[in-house]
């Protein structure tokens, strides 16, 4: 790594204004299935009664990874740390920009998973599931592809 690499601030760790983001969503392995939030089943609220994934928007000037691993604790009670993450990038929405990450936990780890206050259920189901679930977010399903094919293209 060269010494300018080195200085340059990885965006997806950089908590102030210079990083500019809506909001964060993790897919978060157990072994091989993913954690899914069955989101509540309210018409004011986009997707309702959809297969989702943790996250949400940003809070302050929290980093993006913060913003990830805050909402995967509300939602869920998982507790996440850099070690956890595989793979992340900035998505554009509209005019917003949204990360994405994938990280990996033990099944150790998940055993407290608790459904925070927002929610209907939580589930554990493998990537192809949601990938194909009918009521999965679309532009969810495709992010979790894009990933699965860079990982494909890697091996």
């Amino acid at each position: 790594m060269t010494p300018a690499m080195a200085e340059t601030p990885n965006l997806a760790f950089v908590s102030d204004t210079r990083s500019r983001f809506y909001g964060a969503k993790v897919t978060v392995f157990v072994g091989s299935r993913i954690v899914t939030i069955l989101r509540d089943n309210k018409a004011v609220i986009p997707f309702p009664g959809h297969w989702d994934l943790p996250g949400g928007g940003r809070e302050g000037k929290e980093s993006a990874w913060d913003c990830a691993a805050r909402e995967c604790q509300e939602e869920t009670a998982l507790v996440l740390d850099r070690a956890d993450l595989l793979w992340g990038r900035p998505y554009q929405t509209g005019i917003h920009t949204n990360w994405f990450f994938v990280a990996c936990i033990s099944e150790d780890r998940a055993a407290g998973m608790t459904l925070g206050d927002e929610g209907q259920a939580l589930k554990l189901m493998t990537a192809d599931e949601y990938l194909c679930h009918p009521k999965a977010i679309p532009h969810f399903q495709k992010r979790l592809a894009d990933w699965i094919a860079g990982c494909a293209g890697a091996l």
